[in-house]
Parts: C-alpha cells; structure tokens; sequence
C-alpha cells in the first residue's frame, strides 16, 4: 500500500517511515517566516491518497439541508478565493520531552511537528451556505452543532459549528499552499485548514463535509488518539475515554532554535538566541521572556515577524530573538537557556513536562530548556 509514496525533500527528519511521519529540521524553522512546502512537516496516518483533479468530487450536506457535491473546478470558479496563513501543529509536538519523563505511546516528535504557510482556497462557511446551511443559528435550529470532515484515507473529524461558520474563524478548503497547487503529501487537491486547531483537525485529501448532531465517530476524534489525561493516569477504560474532551484548539507554546543544545559558547560576550511561538485559537503571542540561568533571572525577547497579526486571528507562528549575556568566570561552565511565551489571553507555559504528562504524550508546551556550555577559547601554541 505504500508503493506510491511521494518523494520527500532529504533533509526532513524521519520519524516514523511508514506512514510517514517526518519534522521539520531545527536549522531551517526560522530561516523563513512561511516554510516551503518540501520542508514542510509531514504526519500521515496511512498511505497517501492519489486523488484526479478531474474526476474530484465534494460531497456536502448534513443536518438541516440537502446539500450538494462540487468539482474542484467548480470551488475554484463559483466563490471567492481567499488566502489564510496558518501554522499547523502535531499534538504531538515535542512528545520526546515527556517520554524522559514516563514513557508515553505515539511517535517520539521533537519540536519540528510544526511549520507555516500561506493557503488559499475557499472559506468553509462561503460553501456550507451555498450548500444550503444558511447560518449558524439555522444549524442549530435544525440540531448540527459539529461539522465532520473525512479524507480520502479514512480519517474522519469533526469541529464545533461556531468555529465552521463563524465570520471570524478563517476555516479554509484550500487547494493551494504557498501559491501552488498543494503537494500530495500535504492533501492534494483539496484540504481542510482549520487555524488555531491541532493537526489532526485539518484534513487532507477531503472528500466529505456533514452537518451533525454529534462530534464525529472513529479513533481520531472520539477515541483514545487525541485525548488528554491527567498526569496520574496510566490506565483508561471506555468510559474514560468517553467521558474526555478531545483536543481542539492548541496551547501557548515557544522554542529555542538557536543556539542548538550543546553549543559551546563563549563566556563574557552577548549571546544570540532565536526562536518561535504560537498560540492556538486566534490568541497572538504578546512576550517571550529568556533566560541564560536556568530561570533565575529574565529578559524580554524582541517579536519579529508575526507580531503585528490582526487580534483575534493570529493564526500563525511569532519569530523572536533575543541577546542574553553569558557570564565570565573564567572556567568551563554549563548553562540552561529557557524560553517561555504569554498569549493574548495572558496564558503562560508551565514550566516542567511533569505536571502536564499524559498518557498520549499530546500537547507538551512546557518551557523549553537548552544546555549550553560556556568555555573560554585557548589559544593555540
């Protein structure tokens, strides 16, 4: 079944072969603000669909009206197209963290499951109304209060009606990512973007998009994949599981690109550091403190690109940077950098993996520590 992957860029960090799971490599996160699309992360659940253009249909409908099925042709002609730049998260992200804590199932991420883009295609509630579901209210008059989306790989989801048809929520069926047509791997022809919302969320290949009453059936939504427990649970029964929200939208979250763990740097001088955060829901990253102690002490870090996204509707990542000095004593010394971000909303990350564990290994935002060794560079006889 995996005879016809697509080829994949070689500096992508494989995690899992197949299906592919693959980071995004540290050293190019913030060398653009939008990731190309071969650097791209890639988390597929199972072979990748090979879906004709011309033969592609969408089928609409659902709770409250009849629906209708739309060529691709027809998304691109018959609506408005519009352009949305989302970062989309694996939950995940930086799973490894936690397992040096307690051992969690899932692939063992780093902090690359994550990257950026310009998508463009047309706006979910534009074709829901089409479709026949007038409003929100409507739908609710009329008992949908979820709307599912199922891929051609068997993979089905489902999001809150107010996030599908708010003015505000910016929910996407795009055909296009950074200006092209989107590569296979990342859902060709048409995939759904949901900003603010975990990876999962955002289908690919989709073929299906139904009004309902309840949140969607199947391991990705209802079942145990993207639920998270509490840090003293090791076992879940049905009920458990059942009775556990699934993720939606993501938290607070800041990394150190550079420098990488174990740089050697030289005491007495300012140190460069760089890096990204991210907030899921619309919320815009307002602070990132640094430190070089361990936390003992804090600065702010200067926000780059992506500081200036509208209120409301950052859906895209913060670049930051910061000088931190390192002190001068003379000796061989080991040190931790830290970074940690605060949202518009004033969330902040925790600051250790043990409080927020959980049995999924998902949605680890702790702060992120970097060692580095301060050592005076000698000259050479």
């Amino acid at each position: 079944p995996y005879a016809n992957e697509p080829t994949r860029h070689p500096a992508l960090i494989s995690i899992s072969d197949v299906p592919c799971s693959a980071e995004l490599p540290r050293e190019f996160i913030t060398d653009d603000w939008i990731t190309p699309a071969p650097l791209w992360f890639v988390r597929n659940h199972h072979p990748v669909p090979h879906l004709n253009e011309e033969s592609y249909r969408l089928k609409v409908h659902g709770k409250g009206f009849d629906g209708k099925e739309y060529t691709l042709d027809q998304l691109k002609k018959d609506f408005s197209k519009t352009e949305v730049t989302a970062t989309i998260q694996c939950g995940g992200n930086r799973r490894g963290e936690f397992n040096s804590e307690r051992k969690t199932s899932g692939n063992a991420w780093g902090f690359g499951a994550i990257s950026n883009a310009k998508w463009g295609g047309v706006l979910l509630k534009d074709v829901l109304n089409d479709a026949g579901l007038a409003s929100q209210k409507a739908a609710s008059a009329a008992g949908a209060e979820h709307i599912h989306f199922e891929g051609d790989d068997g993979c089905r989801v489902s999001i809150p009606i107010d996030k599908a048809m708010s003015e505000m929520g910016d929910v996407l069926l795009a055909y296009e990512m950074n200006g092209d047509p989107i590569p296979l791997d990342h859902g060709a022809p048409v995939r759904v973007v949901v900003p603010g919302h975990v990876g999962v969320r955002n289908t690919k290949w989709l073929t299906e998009i139904e009004a309902a009453t309840e949140d969607a059936p199947g391991v990705w939504q209802r079942g145990i994949a993207y639920k998270v427990f509490g840090p003293n649970v090791t076992k879940v029964t049905e009920e458990d599981v059942a009775s556990t929200p699934t993720m939606q939208e993501v938290p607070v979250q800041s990394l150190i690109v550079e420098p990488r763990a174990g740089a050697v740097v030289e005491p007495g001088t300012p140190l460069d550091v760089r890096g990204f955060a991210y907030s899921g829901g619309g919320r815009g990253i307002i602070r990132v403190d640094v430190s070089a102690d361990g936390g003992a002490t804090w600065q702010q870090a200067k926000l780059t690109e992506g500081a200036d996204q509208p209120r409301g509707r950052a859906w895209a990542w913060t670049f930051w940077e910061a000088e931190v000095p390192i002190p001068a004593d003379g000796s061989t010394a080991h040190h931790t950098l830290i970074c940690k971000a605060t949202d518009a909303s004033h969330n902040v990350q925790p600051d250790t993996v043990a409080g927020i564990w959980n049995l999924r290994g998902l949605a680890n935002n702790a702060w992120h520590r970097v060692p580095i060794v301060a050592e005076v560079e000698r000259d050479v006889a």
